[in-house]
């Protein structure tokens, strides 16, 4: 028991002390061991349990006395123990071999004046004992300094691969991190393989087999920066045949100009661009529609799905079932969730619209709650591709709602975006109509007393979506610009993914049945300030008018094809109420009564059966742009 409290709490409280404690410390412990050098080489030569008369006692004590001044000169108090090398051993070899001559001196000068004298062979053993145990307790002291420091790196101990300037100085980065901790050095200089430089050793790179095993490396960061492209080609193929993750150190001259910041600061956060913070979310509120649950998630591979997926992972679900059109996007979400839930996951290939796919998944796994993300969002692709967005959006919408209707589901939440307010693009219209139809189940289900639940959200930009201008920018910074945008007063409603998510899964315990909710996104942010925060926050400077000669150029390019200047949340300023959380509002917005929603849907299948693109284009933007819509209480029939 007491063994095991000073393993554990001895090397801690060792590391705490200060540098001065310490260089004490040693210097007390080298005495001692000092003076049990000289008594054990009396003993070994005498071959017997020795005890030392006074001037013999005297004699001993001079042995430290005469050592400690050489041990001085050599630096060994001067090393920082814990990142003390091999070569140490050479200085105390060196400092001991000094010391022992100069006790040998002294010990055969008091046999001269007639005081009881000294065997020949003590002070060989002397030095011998002296070297052996000064060095052993240097590095027994290294080995308990580094106790806490191997439980708290266990498994993220890195290789840096060039033991040159910067990798010196990448190492002493590391040491004073949280992340990863060097564990040696790779290099192809065959006079520095052996060595310590910075209490590291150097290791040829035919030996990295050896090294992963040994310390358990999983990172080799490579730091070559005067070597030539091909060169560092083959260094990175050559530890690519190894299990190890390999990172590029770029050149700190590069670093110090700025070349490489983009690449190497953290994501953007939504603090920094907007000085706005996001509100914690409402645990009561988070798990009520998906803790014990059967959840099904449309779009889960994109950007929104994806994150739905794993906050919803988060919260134990009953089972997760994943249904996704890519499968690459499918592939990689389904291979992140499965090391993190402990439920049923079930991944699914497969469209919105396929009636027969949606109508076995929800009936199969006894589906309880729909988050419906997959959709055709991009306003220019959508604008190119009228037919294939309409059937997504719409009718793919439809077909799933029907589906979740007729199954039973008990909350079902459309993801609608801002865009959907008076529209000017096919992208918004088409999210309108789908929302229509989610109006339309709400006012069945609460006809038919059914307790269902359907309900949208609409909300803005996310930061780091697929379509977010800010991974753009990103890219267009890291290659000196120039940084486009559309038009210098385009404002656009921004938050973060994370919580714009979390708003979303709030939204459905909210929900009774009806409502479009709307996320408060704060204020509106002009696109150019944000283009330009984007690039200060690279460590750039803004090239225009005022500054000629700054780093990166900022172009307006014009709106693209049914881009507006602004973006709306609601149809109507005047039907938004507050919910029970404050970055949630709802709204009853107009809707169609049953007969009319049903021919416009009828003429809008009948034009995508004809590929008549301007005809569903034409029903599309009328309908979603016809503000006299009334509102009614009977139910809507959707076919």
């Amino acid at each position: 028991m007491i063994l095991r409290l000073l393993r554990e709490r001895l090397p801690n409280h060792l590391v705490l002390m200060t540098r001065r404690v310490k260089q004490t410390l040693m210097l007390a412990v080298d005495s001692v061991l000092l003076i049990i050098a000289v008594w054990a080489a009396y003993s070994l030569r005498l071959g017997e349990w020795f005890v030392p008369n006074p001037w013999q006692i005297l004699l001993m004590m001079t042995a430290p006395l005469l050592a400690i001044p050489f041990f001085l000169a050599m630096g060994l108090y001067r090393s920082v123990i814990r990142y003390m090398g091999e070569q140490a051993m050479w200085s105390v070899v060196k400092g001991m071999s000094l010391a022992a001559l100069s006790w040998a001196v002294l010990a055969f000068m008091t046999q001269m004046t007639g005081i009881e004298g000294v065997p020949r062979a003590v002070p060989l053993l002397y030095w011998l004992l002296g070297t052996v145990l000064v060095g052993s307790a240097r590095f027994a002291a290294r080995w308990l300094l580094w106790l806490p420091m191997r439980k708290r790196f266990a498994g993220r101990q890195a290789l840096i691969y060039g033991a040159g300037d910067a990798g010196r100085q990448l190492a002493e980065s590391l040491r004073s991190g949280r992340d990863l901790f060097p564990a040696g050095f790779l290099d192809d200089d065959e006079t520095l393989q052996g060595k310590d430089v910075g209490g590291l050793r150097v290791y040829p790179p035919s030996q990295l087999p050896m090294l992963l095993e040994r310390f358990d490396i999983h990172d080799v960061i490579v730091t070559l920066p005067s070597a030539s492209s091909a060169r560092r080609r083959e260094v990175v193929a050559l530890l690519e045949q190894h299990r190890v993750r390999v990172r590029i150190l770029p050149a700190l001259a590069d670093i110090a100009n700025g070349r490489h910041l983009v690449n190497m600061v953290r994501e953007v956060d939504i603090g920094d661009l907007l000085g706005r913070d996001p509100v914690a979310a409402d645990p009561a509120l988070l798990g009520r529609c998906i803790t014990g649950k059967a959840v099904l998630v449309t779009g889960a591979g994109g950007s929104i799905g994806s994150e739905l997926c794993r906050q919803i992972a988060a919260l134990q679900p009953g089972s997760l079932v994943l249904l996704e059109a890519s499968e690459h996007a499918l592939y990689q979400i389904h291979r992140l969730l499965q090391s993190v839930l402990g439920c049923e996951l079930v991944p699914c290939l497969g469209s919105v619209s396929d009636a027969g796919l949606v109508t076995r998944l929800l009936a199969k796994h006894r589906i309880e709650t729909v988050y419906h993300a997959a959709a055709h969002k991009h306003v220019p692709m959508v604008e190119a591709n009228v037919l294939q967005g309409t059937r997504n959006n719409v009718l793919g919408t439809l077909t799933l709602a029907s589906a979740a209707f007729d199954a039973g589901v008990e909350t079902f939440v459309l993801i609608s975006t801002d865009k959907a307010v008076r529209p000017t693009n096919i992208m918004g219209a088409s999210k309108r109509w789908a929302e229509l139809v989610v109006q339309g189940f709400a006012q069945q289900a609460c006809a038919r007393k059914s307790g269902q639940r359907f309900c949208a959200v609409r909300f803005g930009n996310v930061l780091g979506s697929s379509g977010s201008v800010i991974p753009l920018f990103k890219e267009q910074i890291a290659l000196s610009g120039p940084v486009t945008v559309t038009h210098p007063e385009v404002t656009r409603y921004f938050m973060s993914i994370h919580e714009a998510v979390q708003l979303v899964i709030q939204t459905g315990s909210l929900a009774s049945g009806g409502e479009i909710f709307l996320l408060d996104m704060g204020e509106p942010v002009r696109i150019l300030d944000l283009a330009r925060n984007m690039i200060r926050l690279a460590g750039y400077t803004v090239c225009d008018e005022a500054n000629p000669q700054g780093d990166i150029e900022i172009a307006i390019v014009g709106l693209r094809p049914g881009e507006k200047l602004y973006e709306e949340l609601l149809i109507s300023s005047t039907n938004a109420v507050n919910t029970a959380h404050p970055k949630i509002m709802k709204a009853n917005e107009p809707s169609l009564d049953a007969d009319s929603l049903s021919e416009q849907l009828q003429q809008l299948r009948k034009a995508l059966v004809d590929c008549d693109e301007p005809t569903v284009r034409r029903l599309l933007m009328t309908l979603a742009a016809d503000q006299g819509c009334s509102k009614h209480s009977e139910p809507v029939a959707v076919t």
